[in-house]
């Protein structure tokens, strides 16, 4: 098999998407993949991610790629989970706090900053429409994250969230007690939680 075989091959098995990263990984070198990118009239993503042109853009996963620290939270995660019905218009990611989020910005998304060591609570994968995973928070880490910007989310799909979440059985009312101690929404989020349950 040539090498321009072997890339055909792992552009197909990918939905049309290279990194270059897992190109060199496959023993190919930079040299050859750069004219199978020019060849096969691949387009350039962003830094080291080539799409083919009949490729669907899976952009959550592509952002996910671009910026592996970005965990999709607040409205975007509430989507994920299935509390809320609308489609987010805009994603909303959280980093750590002393990453550039200029550029995300730029990009239209919401961007949100959480200490270091309160980045990965409560962090887990979910599958995007496309079928990539990428990371996600959980449903009780986006339940405190959704009251600690109560004031910056629209009231219905703040109050219709903390309903559909009371409504799940697959809540876990002790990990997000825990949580909110965490992320100091404790008190606010008891008295939701008294008159929703």
């Amino acid at each position: 098999m040539s090498q321009f075989e072997q890339l055909d091959h792992l552009l197909e098995n990918q939905g049309g998407l290279l990194r270059t990263g897992q190109v060199i990984a496959a023993g190919i070198s930079k040299t050859v993949f750069y004219q199978f990118v020019q060849s096969r009239g691949l387009e350039q993503a962003a830094h080291g991610i080539y799409l083919s042109k009949d490729a669907w853009v899976d952009s959550m996963y592509l952002l996910h790629l671009r910026c592996p620290q970005a965990v999709f939270s607040h409205e975007t995660a509430l989507f994920f989970h299935d509390l809320t019905d609308r489609e987010p218009l805009e994603y909303s990611v959280t980093v750590k706090t002393g990453y550039n989020p200029t550029r995300l910005k730029n990009e239209g998304m919401q961007v949100f900053t959480i200490k270091a060591e309160l980045h990965e609570v409560g962090l887990i994968t979910r599958q995007t429409p496309f079928g990539h995973n990428v990371p996600v928070y959980d449903m009780e880490r986006t339940v405190c994250d959704v009251l600690r910007r109560r004031n910056q989310i629209e009231v219905q799909n703040f109050q219709g969230a903390l309903k559909a979440y009371v409504r799940r059985k697959d809540k876990d009312l002790r990990t997000l007690i825990r949580y909110a101690k965490l992320f100091r929404v404790e008190k606010i989020l008891r008295q939701y939680l008294e008159v929703l349950l």
